[in-house]
């Protein structure tokens, strides 16, 4: 952003299946017999680049989540479905998660560089620690790495993915045909990485790719995800209920970059909003009464009780909370812990209206209105310090992220906060994020060794 360019909203689209609403999957507006249909999510990724949107984002967990018996759940591998939409689209981006706990740093880098060659650069990594039991249990450990190693190996993992990127220089191909030279390589460099957790050799098998690196994301919220997220991410998905929290986590996690050499426009924070747009106040709260009224009850008590880290089967649903353990005793994701812990005593909510006011966003805002009124809300949190943009979460599919690109985006474009085509090719143009310089070539270069 310069002194003459405004700055702008960023907006993601988060895309899951039916809708991020638990009962979506129920009402006649949706398609979950389509959840493993290609022709579905590339219709929805051309919608989200009709309405010109940064990117669009896909969740993964390493388990069946949730009570597949109550909700359209399971579906396509991130990367590979990505890549698939790569073909279809020329400028969204295509943001995937993938877990530092249950994978290595090789092939992470090598399928992120490739999806960053197959779409022309527009790849990105959400990375995450993996929060459950179950997931260790998909990959022979009984329990799951403490909250504390998570992180820890997670910065070796990212360091090692980074220096895996830069094993190649942008020039190292040199396609000399009359000397038989396809490389120099000079400039294709092993990293010899050998740490707590991996050792790794390299190079990499796959060139330096358009971005270099794809655009970090990472969605924690707890102590140790902010203090990861402020060394390493540059876009983060978080969730906060009101302005006053938004802006309190907007202010903490940006006066953290400091220390690690880094300015506050080199993070973008991205607070998940789940909008429900009717073109009336009134048709907007019947939509949402109507998913409401579609919830089982029994699914959303067991998503409950996996936030909470308590098991909550068989109390009564118009009672309150029982009492919980504390923060620092759940090994799972700290943050949506406290968020839906405080929820419930700040407003006073039975376990009934809590399931009822985290159907739609497990934790994250859910706002009914019109499109003005969407508007104005997202416009709040972005001009009063909370927000650099938004990570949508359509309460259903597909029309939930249709009326948002066809009658929320006009209305942020007329105010002049968003843009109105696309000036950049790579997801990192979209977010106003420089392309990392590639490192080991700057270290070879300092000890006087070939650059």
């Amino acid at each position: 952003m310069t002194a003459t360019s405004p700055r702008r909203l960023h907006l993601n689209a988060f895309l899951m299946n039916a809708g991020h609403h638990d009962a979506a999957w129920r009402h006649p507006r949706t398609q979950p017999e389509r959840v493993t249909d290609l022709r579905y999510f590339q219709q929805l990724a051309r919608t989200a680049e009709r309405g010109l949107l940064d990117s669009v984002f896909l969740a993964d967990g390493l388990a069946l989540w949730g009570k597949v018996r109550h909700n359209a759940l399971g579906g396509f591998e991130p990367l590979t479905l990505l890549s698939a939409l790569a073909a279809v689209t020329e400028h969204v981006g295509l943001i995937a998660t993938v877990s530092t706990t249950f994978n290595e740093p090789f092939h992470t880098a090598r399928k992120f560089a490739s999806l960053d060659h197959i779409s022309g650069g527009r790849a990105g990594w959400n990375i995450v620690t993996s929060g459950t039991v179950n997931e260790a249990r998909n990959f022979s450990q009984e329990e799951h790495l403490e909250h504390r190693l998570r992180y820890e190996r997670a910065r070796e993992f990212v360091e090692v993915a980074t220096k895996l990127w830069d094993s190649w220089e942008d020039d190292a191909i040199l396609l000399d045909r009359e000397r038989g030279v396809y490389a120099d390589t000079d400039k294709v460099r092993e990293i010899n990485h050998r740490g707590e957790y991996f050792g790794v050799q390299g190079p990499l098998n796959v060139p330096r790719s358009p971005q270099g690196y794809p655009l970090l994301v990472q969605a924690g919220s707890s102590e140790d995800g902010k203090e990861f997220a402020a060394q390493y991410a540059e876009a983060v998905f978080t969730a906060q209920q009101t302005l006053a929290d938004g802006q309190a986590f907007y202010k903490d996690l940006k006066s953290r970059l400091a220390r690690y050499g880094r300015t506050e426009d080199q993070l973008l924070v991205l607070p998940g909003i789940a909008p429900v747009i009717g073109s009336t106040e009134a048709e907007a709260r019947e939509l949402e009464e109507e998913l409401t009224d579609l919830q089982v009850p029994e699914y959303g008590l067991a998503q409950l009780s996996g936030m909470l880290g308590t098991d909550l089967t068989g109390l009564p649903l118009d009672g309150p909370l029982p009492e919980l353990p504390e923060e620092r005793d759940i090994n799972g994701n700290k943050s949506r812990f406290t968020l839906v812990a405080e929820l419930a005593r700040r407003d006073g909510l039975t376990l009934r209206e809590l399931i009822a006011r985290l159907g739609a966003g497990r934790g994250h805002r859910v706002f009914a209105g019109t499109p003005e009124q969407i508007a104005d809300q997202l416009e709040e949190w972005f001009t009063q310090g909370a927000a650099d943009g938004f990570n949508i979460m359509a309460p259903h599919l597909p029309g939930g992220l249709e009326d948002f690109v066809d009658h929320v985006v006009p209305i942020l474009q007329r105010r002049g906060l968003f843009r109105n085509e696309y000036t950049g090719r790579t997801l990192r143009e979209h977010y106003g994020l420089a392309r990392p310089a590639n490192r080991l070539a700057a270290a070879a270069a300092a000890a006087g060794g070939p650059v």
